[in-house]
C-alpha cells in the first residue's frame, strides 16, 4: 500500500506562464484549489458509485466558480484568464466537476446571457450563478453529434405556445435540475433556444447509465412529448444555428482549460510517484528512462499552458478567432490524452488504482475530448480555415 499521496499539487510552471498573473485572477484560481481540497474526498466517493453531488454546485456557486466569464449583474466577473484558471484548477482535481462548470457557465448560462430577454436574464442569470438553480444545455440528439446542425427536433406554434417534440442526448443537468435551454427548429427552419422548465408536462428525461467516464455527474436522455411552453419561453436573440456556434466556441477555449487541468494532474502524480517509488534499489527518478519521460511529459504540458494564456489574452482584447478557439481545443485534448496514458504506465499496477487519481482522469479526459466537438470536427474548422476549401461532407 502506498504511504505518500500522488495527487499533491505542485504548481508546475516551468516557463513562469503564472508568474505574472493579475491578484484578482489569483484569487480565482485559490477559491478554486480550496474548493477542490474541500470537496474531493466526496468526489471520490461519487465517482466511484456513480452519484452526483448536487449541492456541491451550490458551493461552487458560493465561491464565484460557475460563471465561466459571462457577466451577470450584482455578482464579480471573471476575466478569460481567471474563468479559464477556474476550469483548469477544478478539472485537475475532478473531471465532472470541471464539466459542471462548462454545462452550468459555459453552455447554459452563456446561452441565456446572449441570447436572452431582460425578464429571463432576471429570472434565471442569478440563481444559475449562484447554483441555485442547475442549467442544461440540449443541442445533441441520439442521430445528430457531430452533425448537430442537422437537429431534428420540432417547435410548432400554436396559439401563444410552442410545442416541442423529439429527443436530446449527453445532457448535462438534463434530468435532476431547474431549466434546459432546447435547441430545435421551428416550423419556418429557424433554429431557436427555448427555455424548458424540466417540470413541465411531456419532458421525460432519465440519466445514462453505463459510463466510465464522468461518473459523478448525471448526462441525461431527454424526450420531448408536446412540451408546451408559453412565447416567452424563447430566447429571443436566437434565429440561426449561428447562434449555437457562438456559444460553442466561447466553451471550446473553456474545454482547453480543462484538458490542462487534468493533464497537469497526472503529469504531477506521476513525478510524485516516481520521487517515492523504489525499484531496483533505488528510487524510480533515478532511472534514465523515468526522466526522458518527465521531460516530455513537462515539454507539453507547457505547451499546453503557452496556449490557453496566450489564446485568454486574445479573448479578453476582443481578436480570438472560432479557428483559434478549435485549435487550442484540438492541440490540448490530444496532448491530455497523450500524458494520461504515460502517467499511467508510469505508475504501473498502481496507475489502475481511483485512490491515485490517474486513471479517473484518463477515462475523464475521452469525454472532454468528444465535448463541444470532436478532434476530427476540430481539425475539418481549422483546415477549411487554413485552406479556404470545406471538407465537410
Amino acid at each position: 500500500m502506498l504511504e505518500y499521496d500522488v495527487t499533491e499539487a505542485l504548481n508546475t510552471d516551468y516557463y513562469s506562464v503564472f508568474a505574472d498573473i493579475p491578484e484578482t485572477d489569483r484569487a480565482a484560481w485559490c477559491r478554486a484549489r480550496t474548493f477542490v481540497e474541500d470537496s474531493l474526498p466526496e468526489m471520490n466517493d461519487c465517482w466511484e458509485r456513480a452519484e452526483f453531488p448536487a449541492h456541491l454546485v451550490k458551493g461552487m456557486g458560493e465561491m464565484n466558480l460557475l460563471s465561466d466569464g459571462v457577466s451577470v449583474e450584482g455578482h464579480q466577473q471573471l476575466s478569460a484568464l481567471a474563468a479559464g484558471l477556474v476550469n483548469m484548477e477544478v478539472s485537475r482535481g475532478d473531471g465532472s466537476l470541471g464539466t459542471i462548470i462548462a454545462v452550468q457557465g459555459g453552455l447554459a448560462l452563456r446561452s441565456i446571457a446572449f441570447f436572452g430577454s431582460e425578464e429571463q436574464h432576471r429570472a434565471w442569470l442569478g440563481p444559475m450563478v449562484r447554483g441555485e438553480k442547475l442549467g442544461a444545455f440540449a443541442l445533441t440528439e441520439p442521430e445528430h453529434g457531430s452533425d448537430s446542425v442537422a437537429l431534428e427536433t420540432t417547435a410548432r406554434l400554436d396559439g401563444s405556445e410552442y410545442v416541442l417534440n423529439g429527443e436530446k442526448k449527453w445532457i448535462g443537468n438534463g434530468c435532476g435540475g431547474d431549466i434546459t435551454v432546447v435547441w430545435a427548429r421551428d416550423e419556418a427552419g429557424n433554429v431557436r433556444g427555448f427555455l424548458v422548465e424540466q417540470g413541465r408536462p411531456g419532458y421525460e428525461a432519465a440519466p445514462i447509465t453505463g459510463k466510465a467516464s464522468l461518473r459523478a455527474m448525471n448526462q441525461a436522455l431527454i424526450r420531448l412529448n408536446n412540451v408546451r411552453v408559453p412565447i416567452t419561453n424563447v430566447l429571443p436573440g436566437t434565429r440561426t444555428f449561428k447562434d449555437v456556434t457562438k456559444v460553442l466556441v466561447a466553451t471550446r477555449l473553456g474545454v482547453a482549460w480543462s484538458a490542462l487541468g487534468h493533464a497537469t494532474a497526472v503529469y504531477e502524480a506521476a513525478l510524485n510517484y516516481v520521487a517515492h517509488r523504489t525499484q531496483f534499489g533505488k528510487p524510480l527518478a533515478k532511472f534514465q528512462l523515468i526522466q526522458d519521460r518527465l521531460a516530455y511529459m513537462l515539454s507539453e504540458l507547457t505547451s499546453m499552458q503557452l496556449h490557453c494564456v496566450h489564446l485568454a489574452a486574445l479573448d479578453t482584447a476582443g481578436r480570438m478567432t472560432p479557428t483559434q478557439a478549435a485549435m487550442a481545443k484540438y492541440h490540448n485534448t490530444r496532448k491530455a490524452r497523450e500524458l494520461a496514458s504515460i502517467a499511467r504506465d508510469m505508475l504501473g499496477g498502481n496507475g489502475i488504482l481511483l485512490a491515485n487519481h490517474v486513471i479517473r482522469h484518463l477515462l475523464d479526459i475521452e469525454s472532454i475530448h468528444t465535448d463541444e466537438g470532436t478532434q476530427s470536427i476540430q481539425a475539418l474548422l481549422i483546415g477549411r480555415d487554413v485552406t479556404g476549401q470545406s471538407a465537410f461532407a
